[in-house]
């Protein structure tokens, strides 16, 4: 970007800033860049404000704490110093305003919800992708065209990270970008100011509950997309969460896979005779554009429901059904999300992102139907984060699982025994025979030991890590992947 000049006036601010760009981590900090100093969640940027002129800031925007130091400026070594009181929640929009308010220019569909997030967001992206248009994603699985991502730190960028990937989306022809919108990236304001045409809601269970605090909270910060200015709300009718909205929001569109939707007063999508093979599923739709056969790759009956969710979505912006029907069955399986491995001699082995208790039941039950002999789960519970989680992850996988092994998934400062100590205390039957349980913490040795002793019509779920390319043990992020160790073994058997 060329250097520019800024005016805060729409601020309350009567100063102008010149700069190249704005950034948050005084680290990337280069000549002529606005250093933003927000006092954040877990550290206070304006600590590093010193920092960031050494390096050659132009200008800082630093949070205010009073409402009456708003505007006021100093100067470090002839460097404005900007206080701004509520910088975080309005740092999305003096982003939306530095990029000509992207956003506004594509169409936008936000996807929030505890799981299924990526899943939907990649079925949209890929549907727009086969009728020949460009789309854009944003989320865990990466940033960028569809087919073309470049990997993310977190689900939901910064602020200024946001409104400058709609950008760059725009800028290389997107007609539309589907984006995960986390509840730590809602309540930290990373969203204010992006326009979206579409709210999705997928399901609430267990999970941040360390960051939240309680459920309650949760579905509350969740909540705040459909509060929002999106033009088409749409909420998943089979969760209890949904349910409830649903009643509150009575413009929305109710999906379902459970119930006939038909009566309702609202706009509606559910999913009927569901028929699953190995080849994936199809079912009936029924909606109020009208009726059809959906045929599909991807596997199990949370799946049905992702790609109702995303079908709905672009029935909401305008797409034909019959013509999004007739590519349906070309939208291939998300990287990382029940995505299944064959090999002719082995048990078949499916990865999968699914790292909540709810999460881990849905894909279990899913690959029931799939599977003709024993059933195995892979899983483990990361360190550092919500300990509450961790014996309900065990007692999922002894109810739904024929074997399990217990594995390390991101112990990061945690020793790992401890972090396997928690999730043992969940199971029912603490008599860890190697028939039933193990604990095998490298990952890889977990999936070897699975794939000697599994057989040829048995199907291993790999749980957790999905896409994710790293193991982090300690605070080092070390390479380490589910989807090459078992490409590697399966090879190993030809």
């Amino acid at each position: 970007m060329q250097f520019q000049s800024f005016s805060l006036q729409p601020w309350n601010i009567a100063s102008t800033i010149d700069f190249n760009e704005l950034i948050l981590d005084s680290r990337n900090i280069q000549r002529n860049d606005c250093f933003i100093a927000i006092n954040g969640h877990d550290l206070d940027g304006r600590q590093f404000i010193a920092k960031a002129i050494s390096q050659g800031a132009s200008a800082v925007l630093q949070d205010a704490d009073l409402e009456s130091s708003h505007g006021t400026i100093v100067y470090i070594a002839d460097v404005p110093v900007i206080s701004f009181y509520g910088l975080n929640s309005q740092l999305s929009a003096l982003a939306a305003q530095l990029y000509q308010q992207p956003s506004q220019q594509l169409q936008m569909v936000g996807v929030t919800g505890t799981n299924g997030k990526s899943t939907i967001t990649q079925i949209i992206a890929n549907w727009v992708d086969l009728l020949g248009e460009k789309a854009g994603v944003m989320g865990t699985i990466g940033n960028g065209l569809f087919g073309d991502l470049t990997d993310t730190e977190n689900t939901t960028g910064s602020a200024l990270d946001v409104q400058a990937e709609i950008n760059r989306q725009l800028s290389a022809g997107a007609k539309l970008s589907a984006m995960e919108v986390s509840s730590h990236g809602l309540l930290q304001g990373r969203v204010n100011a992006v326009d979206f045409d579409v709210a999705l809601f997928t399901n609430l269970t267990r999970d941040h509950l360390d960051y939240h605090g309680s459920m309650e909270n949760y579905a509350a910060a969740k909540k705040q997309l459909f509060i929002g200015t999106a033009k088409h709300k749409i909420i998943n009718h089979d969760d209890a969460c949904g349910a409830n909205w649903l009643t509150e929001f009575d413009d929305a569109i109710a999906f379902s896979v459970c119930d006939d939707l038909s009566v309702s007063a609202g706009k509606y999508i559910f999913a009927s005779e569901l028929q699953f093979g190995t080849d994936g599923f199809q079912c009936q739709i029924n909606s109020s554009w009208g009726q059809g056969l959906l045929r599909s790759q991807l596997i199990g009956e949370f799946n049905v429901s992702n790609v109702t969710a995303a079908l709905a979505s672009l029935l909401a912006l305008g797409y034909d059904l019959t013509t999004l029907l007739e590519v349906a069955p070309l939208l291939t399986p998300v990287c990382g999300r029940m995505e299944l491995f064959n090999h002719a001699n082995s048990a078949a082995f499916v990865v999968d992102y699914a790292h909540t208790p709810d999460a881990l039941e849905q894909a279990l039950k899913a690959l029931r139907v799939h599977c003709t002999g024993q059933l195995w789960c892979i899983y483990g519970c990361g360190g550092d984060r919500d300990k509450g989680k961790r014996p309900l992850m065990a007692k999922v996988a002894e109810k739904f699982a024929d074997k399990t092994i217990i594995t390390d998934d991101n112990p990061r400062t945690e020793p790992a025994d401890l972090i396997v100590n928690d999730m043992l205390a969940g199971l029912t039957d603490m008599d860890l025979d190697v028939e039933q349980a193990v604990v095998i913490h490298d990952r890889q040795a977990a999936i070897a030991f699975a794939l000697k002793q599994s057989n040829s019509n048995d199907v291993v779920l790999v749980a957790g890590k999905g896409h994710e390319n790293y193991q982090i043990i300690g605070k080092e992020k070390l390479h380490y992947s589910d989807r090459e160790s078992i490409q590697t073994l399966l090879a190993s058997l030809s």
